[in-house]
């Protein structure tokens, strides 16, 4: 080969390798060219799927692209959970997890197809959320502390509704439950806005739920509050106790809604997304409609991916050792 075709090959293959190093970066700074699915687990119109709505339609406007909703049900959140966590790592697929999906199910699914630290790549945190324990508004107790007695009294005759094992209506509810040694009937749905429409039509007597699913039908008059489990009473809900002002100190739960990406996304896209989230709790609307529903937006600080990983892993460490006594 002459001294010239050995330049050109040289620069050939050299070409291919800057190429296919420069690949992922073009690729990410382009990013995004066509829609992104954010999956829901769960039903439509739960605290889950409002949040994501809420937040989605701002995102879209930052990255110039529409962002679509899959509403995917079944066992908690975890199987669509599962399906994300072997998707495409190109940001076009993410998810809205929560304290269940990503926390409360490691301990609860022996068998869980995925790890919340190990195959997923932190994006942002949305937005914090207060549970509270919620009636059918013809329930015979009228306060916490004769919901206490009565369940105890009764636990072989009420029911509780959940959203499947391991999402957080359900995990939250166990945790009440152990705390007062009771064991009701468990019943399941897609959802908690399925399940919410069960408690307002008197089909099933008490559950626990973010205060984004419960604003409405407890202003309505629909269901019946108890308290709310948190260090303070919630500005939209004033007139509900705290589980501590209600005679229950130790219940004290806090849910949380984020974004995740399948492992090993470029971060660029991360960073972009975070972006996205980030300008969206920063818009008006935006917080005034979360706030309006009771959620709490985290400060700067606490929106970065970084941030994000150290929460689901204090999460985990702290949901273990409860739930596993809890669920004996």
């Amino acid at each position: 080969m002459s001294f010239l075709r050995r330049v050109l090959a040289a620069s050939a293959a050299g070409c291919v390798v800057l190429s296919a190093a420069c690949f992922v970066p073009v690729q990410a700074q382009d990013y995004p060219t066509r829609a992104i699915t954010m999956v829901v687990p769960f039903a439509a119109g739960g605290p889950t799927d409002v949040i994501a709505r809420t937040v989605a339609g701002r995102m879209s406007r930052t990255l110039g692209q529409p962002i679509v909703i899959e509403n995917a049900v079944g066992a908690g959140g975890t199987t669509a959970t599962a399906r994300v966590a072997r998707a495409p790592n190109d940001g076009y697929t993410v998810i809205v997890g929560h304290m269940g999906t990503h926390a409360a199910a490691v301990p609860l699914y022996p068998n869980l197809a995925y790890h919340p630290e190990h195959d997923f790549e932190p994006v942002a945190l949305i937005a914090t959320v207060p549970i509270l324990i919620l009636a059918r508004k013809d329930f015979p107790p009228r306060t916490l502390a004769e919901f206490i007695d009565y369940a105890r009294a009764n636990t072989d005759q009420i029911n509780m509704a959940h959203a499947g094992v391991g999402s957080v209506s359900h995990v939250t509810c166990l945790l009440l439950n152990s705390f007062l040694s009771i064991n009701p009937t468990g019943v399941p749905f897609s959802g908690t806005g399925p399940a919410m429409k069960a408690l307002e039509s008197g089909k099933v007597d008490y559950m626990c739920d973010q205060i984004v699913n419960a604003v409405p039908p407890i202003a309505a008059g629909n269901v019946k509050a108890y308290a709310v489990a948190s260090r303070a009473r919630s500005p939209v809900l004033p007139d509900v106790p705290t589980t501590r002002e209600a005679g229950l100190p130790a219940l004290k739960i806090q849910a949380w809604n984020a974004i995740f990406a399948p492992k090993d996304t470029p971060a660029p896209i991360v960073a972009r997304l975070n972006e996205a989230v980030s300008s969206a709790l920063d818009d008006r609307d935006v917080r005034a409609e979360l706030l309006r529903l009771g959620s709490l937006i985290p400060g700067p600080a606490e929106r970065g991916p970084k941030a994000l990983a150290g929460l689901v892993k204090s999460e985990i460490a702290r949901w273990t050792p409860l739930l596993q006594t809890a669920a004996k």
